[in-house]
């Protein structure tokens, strides 16, 4: 394991390999908490923090898994262990930022079944990453999550001020700017870093 190979983990899960805009996961959050930069952020901190973790717990039990012969439940164990991570998040944003656990609402169990949650520990077993590798690609993909969730609250906002046809107005109108986000974020997997 090289620093570039972490680099280049780091930026496929950011830019190229966007969870929101290249492999379309976790679209549910995206669209929902992204009317305002604030929950937005919450939101995106929220699942960078639960990716993170739940690349770590993943990885342990995909190996008590592998050692006992029971591959074929990764799913269903990894299901569980982000449900976990979730109550956890969920308790600790009650207790301690209850101002952003009322914004988020019921975004915030929404977490447990965001699938781009399962699919970075999917991932992590599907590209045979050890565990710095697989934690790495948990948190930069959340901040992929976190990147593509704040850029389209930052325009969302600005365009309740915009002058739009009626047939566009509201959600129209943010399927299409999701849109041409991913095809801007399309851009990036033609860039070569060295």
């Amino acid at each position: 394991m090289s620093v570039t190979s972490l680099l280049a983990i780091s930026l496929g899960a950011i830019l190229t390999n966007n969870f929101i805009f290249a492999q379309f996961l976790g679209i549910c959050p995206f669209l929902g908490v992204s009317k305002k930069i604030d929950t937005a952020v919450g939101m995106g901190a929220a699942v960078t923090f639960v990716m993170g973790l739940a690349s770590a717990f993943a990885y342990l039990v995909n190996i008590v898994l592998r050692a006992l012969g029971l591959e074929f439940m990764q799913t269903v164990a990894f299901i569980l262990v982000i449900a976990g991570l979730v109550q956890f998040v969920e308790m600790f944003l009650k207790k301690f930022i209850p101002t952003l656990y009322t914004a988020l609402g019921v975004y915030l169990p929404l977490i447990t079944t965001n699938c781009a949650v399962l699919g970075v520990a999917l991932l992590n077993v599907q590209n045979n990453y050890n565990f710095i590798e697989s934690v790495v690609y948990g948190i930069t993909g959340g901040l992929g999550f976190l990147l593509a969730i704040f850029l389209f609250a930052a325009v969302r906002e600005q365009l309740e001020f915009a002058e739009t046809p009626k047939a566009f107005e509201g959600f129209p109108i943010a399927l299409i700017t999701a849109g041409l986000m991913a095809l801007a974020f399309m851009g990036f997997s033609g860039l070569k870093v060295w």
